[in-house]
């Protein structure tokens, strides 16, 4: 079979690993793909949300499945678009990505059906926002609504804090119309553990857990990026806080987004948080996290257009979901700077270390071919991944591994999965 992959970052790498392991594909390509990808793809020159371009060359090979890895697009409804035009599609529709899509939405969800999650409100008045936080207890977490690239999220500590992330979200658009509506949310504290699942509309099957790192710089500091490093497993994911999400969380999920008319078909990625009376729901996306799919799907066993098919028909329920029992842990190697103001075209050197390695993974998040060279295109460059027979031994073979490519300006935390040392 041919299948479409689209992105072009670090997750859809990932999925187009997995994808080229599967006997039934024969061809795959990716739009628009990376230097990384272009190894076990054949690169499509079409941006992600250029939708009708999109449908043109999936219907011109014609592809067998769609999968699109990317937030923008399922929110902005190329599913839906791929569906008219008869293309078999792996990821929701806009009415589904709106879990992702509407952090109030989602809220408003959980609040209706009984999900745990933190106390808050949602405001599309500004002067009404600030006079709710100015009698809100503090630390308080404020997140604009819609997609903000994983940064529309605010932690304030005082009121000052708070008034002028109110100011940033809603009056001067730091995350642009993301922010025309503004999501105020009681701090909860705990660990936070991120669970993928794959969801057929009726049946969701939980994949092994994980743990992303927000923070640019170690100790947790400095400003929110899309992600430093995640590994997989997460101690903190224990059978107790299994049996409570399965009972409140996961199936309570996808039986209310039925029976709000808006049936999910694809990945819902739910962001957790396991405080001292039980686990909450911080956020859903509606697709592979970045960089959890890096951890997660190499550990994966079963064929994934299996599953990925199996979600499309509805048939979820007849697949035993395996992962390898081990661990994986991804350092993210990013350009100095990020998330702010970096340089990019910078020669990667070092990259032909990974060939032939089964257990280490270099998966290419911001790259391009110059020439002969590849060089870097991004703020976050490189996930270097790599499994252990537990969290310790991955985490040490991950950082072995980041010796071994080098580019001018390469930045890592080097703490990435350290709470391993304190589970």
């Amino acid at each position: 079979m041919k299948v479409l992959v689209v992105g072009g970052g670090g997750r859809e790498h990932a999925i187009c690993t997995q994808v080229s392991k599967s006997k039934r594909v024969d061809k795959l390509y990716c739009a628009p793909g990376n230097a990384g990808i272009a190894k076990v793809a054949e690169c499509v020159d079409i941006g992600a949300m250029d939708f009708d371009r999109l449908v043109d060359f999936a219907v011109s090979v014609p592809v067998d499945l769609c999968i699109i890895g990317m937030d923008d697009p399922l929110v902005g409804g190329l599913a839906d678009r791929m569906a008219e035009a008869g293309i078999r599609t792996f990821g929701p529709k806009a009415k589904a990505a709106i879990l992702e899509g509407s952090k109030a939405f989602s809220k408003d969800l959980m609040k209706k059906y009984d999900i745990p999650t933190a106390a808050y409100e949602n405001f599309d008045s500004y002067e009404e926002a600030v006079e709710y936080i100015k009698k809100s207890k503090m630390p308080i977490v404020l997140k604009a609504d819609g997609l903000a690239l994983g940064k529309g999220v605010l932690i304030c500590n005082t009121l000052e804090e708070a008034l002028e992330g109110a100011k940033e979200i809603m009056l001067d658009q730091k995350f642009g119309s993301a922010g025309n509506r503004m999501v105020v949310e009681e701090f909860m504290t705990g660990r936070e553990v991120s669970v993928l699942s794959f969801v057929d509309g009726k049946t969701i099957k939980i994949m092994t857990s994980a743990q992303d790192h927000k923070r640019a710089l170690d100790g947790d500091k400095g400003l929110n990026t899309g992600g430093m490093g995640t590994f997989s497993p997460s101690p903190f994911y224990t059978a107790e806080v299994d049996e409570f999400c399965k009972k409140y969380i996961y199936q309570r999920t996808v039986d209310a987004m039925r029976e709000e008319g808006r049936e999910f078909k694809g990945v819902i990625f739910f962001g957790l948080m396991i405080t001292e009376n039980g686990p909450r729901v911080l956020e859903y996306n509606a697709r592979f996290g970045d960089p959890e799919a890096q951890v997660v799907l190499p550990r994966l066993k079963n064929d994934i257009i299996d599953v990925m098919e199996a979600c499309v028909d509805g048939t979820l329920d007849k697949i035993d979901l395996e992962f390898e029992d081990n661990a994986a842990v991804c350092v993210v190697l990013a350009s100095e700077g990020y998330p702010v103001a970096y340089e990019k075209g910078k020669k990667i050197t070092g990259l032909e270390n990974f060939d032939g390695k089964d257990d280490y993974f270099c998966f290419h998040a911001g790259t391009k071919l110059v020439g002969d060279d590849i060089v870097t295109n991004g703020g976050r460059v490189l996930g270097i991944t790599a499994k252990g027979a537990d969290l310790k031994e991955a985490r040490a073979n991950a950082y072995k591994a980041t010796e071994w490519v080098d580019f001018e300006g390469k930045y890592m935390r080097h703490d990435i999965g350290k709470a391993i040392d304190e589970a």
